[in-house]
C-alpha cells in the first residue's frame, strides 16, 4: 500500500504541553487546635454562650453546602474547617467571619490550604490541538486561541455542577495535597501532552471503579499553595480511602511520580453538635 509523502504539520509534531482547564468553586481548608487547657476554664456559661453564637453562624452555611466542620483523627490538629465559595473574596470573607467569632480566641492555626475545583480535560484538549495542528493552526494564534476559548465554554456548561458542587454530606473526609514532581529526575511535566493523557486515563479508571463509594473533589493550587494539586475524599466508610489510594498508588503517574503531602483525616460534626464536640465527645451519627 503507498504511503503519503505529504509533510507533516510543524504544529502537529510538537503539541503545547498545556493542557486545557476548566475551574470552579474557591475552597479553603483550615485546620485548627483547640486549646484545651484554656477552654477548659472557662464557666458553663461562657461556654453556652460561646458554642451557641458558633453554631449560629456555621449552621445556614452548613445547610448551604457552603462550610462543614470536621472532628480531626491525630496530633495535627483538632478541627478541619472547610469551606466552598465563589470567589476567593468571598473565601477572605468566611475566614475573617470565624475569626471574629468568640471561638476563635481559643483555636490555633495549625495549617491552611488554598485551591479552586480544577477538571483537566486531557483527552479533549489532546483531541483539540490535534485537529487544529492537522489544518495548520498555529498554535496560540488567533484561531487556536478562539477554537480552545470555545471549548472551555462547552465543558464549563457541560460540567457546572461538578465545578460548584456543594460540600458533600459524608460522614468521613480525607483531605491531602500532591504533587506530580518526584525530585528533579522524576518531573512528570516534561512528558509529551498524549503520554500525560493515557497516564491520567490509567489513573481515572481506577477511581471511577469507586463510584458510588467515595466522592472525590480535586483542586488546583499551583500559584495558591505549596503543592500543585489538593483532594478530598468524602465517604461514610473511612477504609474505602485506603483501598482507594493503595490502588491508585499502581498507576504509572502516581507509582512513578506522585509526591505526597500531609494526610488529614476528620468526622464531619454538624453545627448542632459542637457543644458536643468541645466537651471532648465524638460526633454521634
Amino acid at each position: 500500500m503507498p504511503t503519503s509523502n505529504a509533510p507533516v504539520p510543524a504544529a502537529l509534531k510538537s503539541l503545547p504541553a498545556l493542557p486545557l482547564t476548566i475551574e470552579g468553586s474557591s475552597v479553603l481548608h483550615q485546620m485548627m487546635r483547640l486549646r484545651w487547657s484554656d477552654w477548659r476554664r472557662l464557666s458553663a456559661q461562657d461556654k453556652q454562650e460561646i458554642v451557641r453564637q458558633a453554631a449560629d453562624a456555621l449552621e445556614p452555611l452548613e445547610k448551604a453546602g457552603e462550610s462543614a466542620l470536621y472532628s480531626v483523627l491525630g496530633h495535627k490538629s483538632d478541627l478541619l474547617f472547610v469551606h466552598f465559595r465563589d470567589s476567593f473574596d468571598s473565601l477572605n470573607a468566611a475566614e475573617l467571619r470565624l475569626q471574629n467569632l468568640r471561638l476563635a480566641e481559643y483555636l490555633e492555626p495549625v495549617a491552611s490550604y488554598v485551591s479552586v475545583i480544577e477538571l483537566g480535560l486531557y483527552e479533549s484538549t489532546v483531541k483539540l490541538y490535534k485537529s487544529l495542528a492537522e489544518r495548520g493552526v498555529e498554535p496560540h494564534s488567533a484561531e487556536w486561541n478562539k477554537a480552545t476559548e470555545e471549548l472551555m465554554q462547552r465543558q464549563k456548561q457541560a460540567m457546572s455542577a461538578r465545578l460548584f458542587p456543594k460540600i458533600p454530606g459524608a460522614r468521613y473526609i480525607c483531605f491531602y495535597p500532591m504533587d506530580r514532581r518526584r525530585g528533579e529526575d522524576k518531573n512528570w511535566y516534561v512528558l509529551p501532552i498524549e503520554e500525560r493523557q493515557r497516564q491520567m486515563d490509567e489513573h481515572g479508571q481506577v477511581g471511577r471503579r469507586y463510584a458510588g463509594k467515595v466522592q472525590q473533589i480535586i483542586t488546583g493550587s499551583i500559584g495558591f499553595d505549596d503543592w500543585e494539586w489538593g483532594v478530598d475524599l468524602f465517604s461514610d466508610d473511612p477504609l474505602v480511602f485506603k483501598r482507594l489510594i493503595y490502588e491508585m498508588r499502581f498507576d504509572e503517574v502516581s507509582a512513578v511520580y506522585a509526591q505526597f503531602g500531609t494526610f488529614y483525616v476528620g468526622i464531619r460534626c454538624p453545627a448542632s453538635q459542637l457543644e458536643r464536640l468541645l466537651e471532648g465527645e465524638a460526633p454521634g451519627r
